[in-house]
């Protein structure tokens, strides 16, 4: 493992955390699924490139979906 894969999934994991807790005391969904996702997805995901650009996707998503 590269350090900087370790250090985009040690931030992506940490924010997701928030988004989770933030999700589960609101009873929002997409806050939830998107925390799991950003906690999850650097254990799946080698590529730097490839783990910054879903863990982008993972942040906005519920900016974009409003449930």
């Amino acid at each position: 493992m590269e350090t900087s894969t370790i250090i985009i999934g040690f931030v992506a994991g940490t924010i997701g955390f928030g988004y989770f807790v933030y999700g589960k005391k609101q009873s929002r969904v997409v806050p939830m699924i998107s925390g799991a996702g950003l906690m999850f997805i650097p254990y799946l995901v080698e590529d730097w490139l490839i783990l910054l650009l879903v863990c982008v996707v993972l942040l906005l998503l519920p900016f974009v979906i409003k449930s």
